[in-house]
């Protein structure tokens, strides 16, 4: 059964896509599926501190357990809610339960079949304490009354499209109670050894180099996967993948393998593809925040001033050679089922920046300067450190001292969401279709959770913003709840605590030897059941 919510596909318009030539096709899929084979796939990061991280833990251990491990629900390139390892699911009359129907004659990789008690464990222990713990603030129960149906109650009433999306929640999985039960799932062994329903079967993690899978060959999906063996593999530097890539060492890269201009260079060669497709729900942004714990920053006028400072083409064009377009709101442009273009505008306009100053009060001192702030540029991203130089230039240009700081991860995680010692700070964040609570989070009172990172660190919230994104957790009329959010993106685009600088062209780089990949609007955090290597 599918639970279709749009019929449009994701999209974002004008993109690094066409401007650069990039593939489109969702699939790369022609000819006969050839089976067998080993395929070897990277991505533009590092390894992970476990193979699984109940808690999510990042991109890289999402990209590592994937493969192993499946969600209840599915989203589709279309925008569609399939089923996975639930056959189907609907709402109470009052939306405060949902039925779920789970799929029968699933295995897990140990051979023990997989029951509806894994399915209640899972959602009861893993995602309401872990996974989806900020998700499942109205969380009531979850029973099993038979031996093919869960029912997940709330205390609210909760809409389809977030509990479709929490269905398939990046991490949002159903481990095995066997496993899992009467330990701590943190610290589980079977975190660096897992044990799921995946096309995937685990073999060995040889640190500081890959993981190794296997072909599970009792797989509910007949006849699949087709590749005999996964390996995923590390490769610290850009330049390293890409060499790895020439030598036909490595098959496929997702998000960002290689340098921008390795993607073109590899691509004129007539062997390798470039797309964008499959990250239609992980857009990528690089942010800029504001700090309301400066009382400079008390004035909207002030904050507003600051974005209009920053030429986001500039960093569009010269940090990311193109492959991102300037961002408007927090509600990011290829969300076709809540963006919205008409919201308030802070383009790069120097000479309004400067008029908004000095109406709040700040005019150029006999130094030239304004006021000073501090600003950190998060140094898990190598492209952070060169945005803050552009921001540290706009800033001058109209009379802001600067200064800018680079930490590395841990020390940045630290300033911005523990210590919160910035003024200003560039991040990023990736926010899947359904804005609550990864996008809304950024801007609300229970957002503030010190020491939590990727969540409100601006300190900005307002008791009319809270009460609008309580209405949209529980407004179960479609239309009425895309309206809440349109009114959410007015207000945040005008108040200015905390905007995308940049929405990023994340992009996956193939050998064209490989056949159906990128066919996921979540390709990182896919299973792979169904790619193929031609020979």
């Amino acid at each position: 059964m599918t639970f279709r919510t749009t019929r449009r596909q994701f999209g974002a318009g004008v993109s690094a896509t066409a401007l650069l030539g990039l593939s489109t096709s969702p699939s790369f899929a022609q000819g006969t599926p050839k089976r067998g084979g080993t395929l070897v796939a990277t991505w533009g990061g590092g390894e992970p501190q476990a193979c699984y991280v109940p808690a999510g833990g990042g991109s890289s251990p999402t990209f590592s357990s994937s493969k192993l491990f499946e969600r209840l629900g599915n989203r589709k390139m279309d925008g569609a809610f399939d089923g996975e390892l639930a056959e189907s699911w609907k709402p109470a009359a009052d939306f405060k339960s949902y039925t779920v129907k789970i799929r029968k004659g699933v295995k897990f990789h140990d051979g023990k079949e997989m029951t509806v008690d894994d399915v209640v464990y899972s959602i009861g222990e893993i995602w309401k304490k872990y996974a989806a713990a900020s998700a499942l603030g109205d969380f009531a129960g979850v029973e099993a009354p038979d031996a093919d149906t869960v029912v997940v109650k709330f205390a609210k009433p909760t809409p389809e499209f977030f509990f479709s999306s929490l269905l398939c929640g990046n991490v949002n999985y159903i481990v095995p109670k066997h496993v899992y039960a009467g330990s701590d799932p943190v610290t589980n062994p079977a975190n660096n050894a897992p044990i799921g329903t995946g096309p995937w079967k685990f073999k060995e993690w040889v640190r500081g180099s890959h993981f190794e899978y296997v072909r599970n060959d009792a797989y509910w999906r007949p006849n699949l996967p087709y590749m005999d063996r996964l390996i995923i593999r590390y490769v610290r530097d850009p330049a390293g993948r890409a060499a790895a890539l020439e030598a036909g060492d490595i098959h496929i890269g997702v998000f960002n393998p290689v340098a921008p201009p390795d993607i073109k260079r590899l691509t004129a060669t007539g062997k390798f593809v470039a797309t964008s497709k499959g990250y239609e729900e992980a857009v990528w942004a690089s942010t800029m925040e504001c700090s309301f714990r400066n009382p400079i920053f008390a004035k909207r006028e002030v904050r507003q001033a600051m974005f209009h400072a920053v030429n986001r083409n500039l960093v569009a064009k010269t940090v990311y050679y193109g492959y991102a377009r300037p961002g408007t709101g927090p509600i990011f442009s290829p969300n076709t089922a809540f963006y919205t273009k008409d919201t308030f505008k802070t383009d790069y306009d120097p000479k309004k920046a400067a008029a908004l100053l000095d109406a709040a009060g700040y005019p150029k001192k006999a130094d030239g300067k304004r006021f000073t702030v501090n600003l950190l540029a998060a140094g898990w991203f190598a492209e952070n450190g060169k945005i803050g130089a552009i921001v540290k230039q706009g800033l001058e240009d109209v009379g802001v001292g600067v200064n800018l700081t680079v930490p590395d991860r841990p020390t940045s995680i630290k300033r911005i969401y523990s210590d919160y010692d910035f003024d200003i700070a560039i991040s990023n964040q990736s926010n899947p279709s359904e804005p609550v609570p990864a996008t809304t989070q950024y801007y609300t009172s229970d957002g503030i959770k010190k020491g939590i990172p990727f969540r409100n660190a601006s300190g900005f919230h307002t008791d009319a913003v809270d009460a609008l994104v309580e209405k949209i957790k529980v407004e179960t009329d479609p239309a009425k709840r895309k309206a809440l959010v349109v009114e959410f993106q007015k207000i945040i685009a005008e108040e200015a605590p905390l905007l995308p600088l940049v929405e990023l062209e994340s992009i996956t780089v193939a050998s064209t030897k490989v056949k159906n990949h990128s066919n996921d609007p979540n390709y990182l955090a896919a299973s792979w059941y169904d790619i193929w290597l031609e020979s």
